[in-house]
Formats: structure tokens, C-alpha cells, sequence
């Protein structure tokens, strides 16, 4: 028995079931004036129900232009603030957006719900020609989202979380075994890793390369402990590791950013042990904070800036029609500094 093909939702669908023309469908979505925010909301509403939204033909048919790039980040604003890593990132994009004459729209979500919302409103209303999603999840909904609606996008992760997008993304288990390798190679038995949320697909990659490093090494000891990626949460998560008998802690702590390594060592200060005497310290990103602490800070270092450049112009490529695919960038490269030493 053949199925019933399900009839195509159009303008006239939405606009019957908003109670208006057309053209007022129309107007709403190329944002134009002439209809009451109470109209407009409706007509969106309409739009949402019957899950319908204008075409990309039809779109660059009426002359709309990339002129917008969206990206929505769930970090609380006061957390966002303080991370290097995302205003690299950041500064990637915008080097890109600027040769194409285009602008970045930022939004701080609270939750995956909201981002979703977020993104599919930015769509129907003609505010973006495409959007870079990051910070993927297990069973993330934003691929079954872009897909369905047909927006250009580009996915800031490895390609087992990003459902078939367009992906940009580092090796983050080969990066965290590397690590945990060059901590044994100078001797350290005990190492721990204070990782960022759980929640998180790299969080999870970066934890499960932990655990099977230290167990292809034969650890003595291997701790991992969640955060919050701030600077609190690292500051906690060191002093929880370090107050425990001497023969019973880490002689190696690897943090999954700059910010909680630098917590770490005023930590390490603050309970007077040395480091790297006592305690050899490894951040992830090398941002400048690495290069003014006393000891300085080793790291797993790559080029930020370069990389938000890399995802910037694969969202173009995308819009205008390019191939997907994934697309690696170098593994991040193990910069040792003062804050690593064999273990005493």
C-alpha cells in the first residue's frame, strides 16, 4: 500500500492560520514595517506551528544577503567574559565576517531549549544568512533543527555529535593522551584531570581518552573531577585534590582550560606547594594568562584565532552552496613550560 505523501505547507497555509494575507506573511518575514509586533508575533507563531519557513531560493530571489552570521552560546555572560579561548574564537570569526562586510550576532542562552528557540526565530525573521552552533551534546537536537528549517550552518565539534553538519573541529583524545603521556614520560604515577561540564560531547571525548590513557599506562592513581569551566570551580576542584595525604594525591593535575589552571597554581601557592617541585600543573589553552604566571603555565596550545577564522569561512562556503563534510584542524601542541617537571 502507498503512503499518502503529506501535502507541502506554503505562504497561504500560514497566512490562513494567522488570519492575515499574504503579504503581511511576507512582510513579517523580509522585516519589514507596516504590521503591529501583536500581528507580526502571530504570523511567527503560525509559522512555528505548521512548521514552515521560506525558502533559501526564495530568499536570495528577493536580494537578501549574508550580512549576518548568528551565534548563540549557552556560559553565563560572566564566565564568557573571562575565557580567552572564546574571545579568540570570536576574534577568528569576526576576521572573516569583516572581509565579507558582515556582522556577528551574539546571544547568551540559558539552556538547549532556548538556543533552539533562538535560532529558529533568527531564521524566520530574515535576521541571519546562517549560524555557527558550538558546545555539542549527545543526541543534540540543533542538527534535526538546521536541517528542517534549511539553514546554512556549521558545527564546532567532532562529527560523532554534530548529525552529518558541516563540521570544524580539533582531536581532542588524541590531544588528552598526549598529555597524560608526556606527565609519565617525566615520571608522574598519579595524575588527575579537572574537566569542564559533563554535559559537554568534548568533555566526554576528553574524558574517555583520559581513562583509557591511564590504563594502557597502569596509573598508580587517576582522578577526574567535573566544573563549571570558571575559575571558582577549578580553584575547588585543585584544593580537593591536593588535601590529601602526600602519598595519596596527584603529583600532576591536567585542567581542561587556562582559567582553571591558573586558579590551580594560586591554589598550589595558597597550601604552600611548589610547583612544579610539588605539583606539575598542564593547562589546555594557551592563551596569554600561560605566559604571565609565575611559574609560567604549560600547555596544549593552538591556534584559536586561526580556528574561528577556519569555521567563519566554512559557514561561507556552506551558504554559498559549498561541499560539506568535516574538517580537522591540528591537533593542539604540547608546550612545556615552568609548571611541569618530574615529580619530586
Amino acid at each position: 500500500m502507498t503512503a499518502t505523501p503529506t501535502p507541502r505547507v506554503t505562504i497561504k497555509d500560514v497566512a490562513a492560520r494567522a488570519g492575515v494575507s499574504k503579504g503581511a506573511v511576507s512582510l513579517a518575514f523580509n522585516h519589514k514595517p507596516g504590521l503591529s509586533d501583536a500581528t507580526r508575533d502571530r504570523i511567527f507563531r503560525a509559522a512555528h506551528e505548521l512548521g514552515w519557513a521560506p525558502s533559501l531560493t526564495a530568499r536570495t530571489l528577493a536580494g537578501s544577503r549574508v550580512d549576518v552570521v548568528g551565534l548563540a552560546v549557552c556560559r553565563p555572560a560572566r564566565v564568557l567574559g573571562l575565557e580567552p579561548w572564546y574571545m579568540e574564537f570570536v576574534s577568528g570569526v569576526e576576521s572573516v565576517l569583516a572581509e565579507h562586510s558582515s556582522s556577528l550576532l551574539l546571544r547568551l542562552v540559558r539552556n538547549m531549549d532556548e538556543e533552539v528557540g533562538v535560532q529558529e526565530a533568527w531564521w524566520r525573521a530574515r535576521q541571519i544568512g546562517g549560524s555557527i552552533l558550538v558546545d555539542f551534546r549527545a543526541d543534540d537536537p540543533r542538527a534535526a533543527m538546521t536541517q528542517r528549517l534549511g539553514m546554512p550552518a556549521v558545527a564546532v565539534g567532532h562529527p560523532s555529535l554534530t548529525g552529518g553538519l558541516t563540521s570544524v573541529w580539533t582531536d581532542d583524545a588524541t590531544a588528552v593522551t598526549e598529555a597524560v603521556r608526556y606527565l609519565a614520560a617525566l615520571g608522574h604515577r598519579r595524575i588527575a584531570r579537572v574537566g569542564g561540564a559533563a554535559d559537554l560531547g568534548h568533555t566526554a571525548i576528553r574524558t574517555a581518552a583520559f581513562d583509557q590513557a591511564a590504563g594502557t599506562l597502569a596509573l598508580a592513581g587517576a582522578w577526574q573531577v567535573g566544573t563549571d569551566f570558571s575559575g571558582d570551580a577549578g580553584a575547588r576542584a585543585t584544593r580537593s585534590l591536593l588535601t590529601a595525604a602526600r602519598a595519596d594525591r596527584p603529583t600532576a593535575i591536567l585542567y581542561d582550560n587556562d582559567i582553571m589552571a591558573v586558579a590551580g597554581l594560586s591554589v598550589a601557592a595558597e597550601m604552600g606547594l611548589r610547583v612544579p617541585e610539588d605539583v606539575s600543573l598542564l593547562a589546555w589553552d594557551d592563551s596569554q594568562l600561560c605566559r604571565l604566571t609565575h611559574p609560567t603555565l604549560s600547555a596544549m596550545s593552538h591556534d584559536v584565532h586561526g580556528f574561528g577564522a577556519d569555521v567563519a569561512r566554512t559557514l561561507f562556503s556552506v551558504i554559498a552552496g559549498g561541499e560539506g563534510g568535516s574538517h580537522p584542524v591540528p591537533t593542539p601542541v604540547l608546550m612545556p613550560r615552568g609548571s611541569t617537571a618530574p615529580p619530586r
